[in-house]
């Protein structure tokens, strides 16, 4: 199978009793068979941490633990996906869910951080800044305190021709908003895209 076609996808679950289970996801067939048992280990290894956060020092019981994950691009030698766990203990007011993205770029072999979209010293955190209060100003979302600045390495995803950069719940707005999602034109960004990049190859337009 090239390696520019989608990539194969299978669903691996784990169950640990009543409403206790933790899907993610397997990719199979490659070519690279090194990149792809990085790809697999480094899945699974974040869905073992996010199990982690969630269960770690924690005194109190499990009573519900429900693992999923979301593909967002399998196109143009990208896979872009989010892993999720949402976890309940016992006597807790409610469940909290933890969200972690992963990009990897298929083309160069790697996993992908926010900065390796950009071109070199480019100003990424300074731009993605300005448009994500722009768009906060527009929604009229309600923050816990102003925001100043993305982290350089900001959560993100990429899905089709859009970078979203989204934050933890928590981080900026109350538990109520759940996950704030900031989706980003590709062509929004284009002056300071790594064109031979992920988000790059998105912005071809063929």
């Amino acid at each position: 199978m090239p390696i520019n076609l989608p990539l194969n996808i299978r669903t691996i679950t784990l169950s640990g009793g009543p409403k206790k289970t933790v899907s993610y996801p397997q990719v199979s067939g490659m070519p690279n068979h090194n990149l792809e048992h990085l790809i697999n280990r480094t899945i699974v290894q974040q869905t073992q941490e996010l199990i982690t956060q969630q269960t770690g020092m924690m005194p109190t019981t499990v009573e519900e633990m429900l693992g999923t994950f979301e593909i967002k691009n399998n196109q143009r030698q990208v896979l872009s996906l989010s892993l999720s766990n949402y976890t309940y203990h016992s006597h807790a007011a409610h469940g909290v869910t933890y969200m972690k993205p992963l990009t990897f770029d298929l083309q160069k072999g790697k996993l992908c951080q926010l900065k390796d979209l950009f071109k070199r010293d480019s100003q990424y955190v300074q731009t993605l800044s300005a448009i994500i209060k722009e768009q906060i100003k527009h929604r009229n979302i309600f923050l816990l305190q102003d925001f100043t600045s993305i982290k350089p390495n900001q959560d993100f995803y990429i899905a089709d021709k859009a970078l979203v950069v989204f934050f933890q719940l928590y981080e900026i707005t109350p538990y109520a908003f759940g996950f704030p999602m900031f989706p980003i034109s590709v062509y929004d960004l284009q002056e300071i895209l790594d064109e031979s990049g992920p988000l790059g190859r998105m912005a071809v337009n063929n």
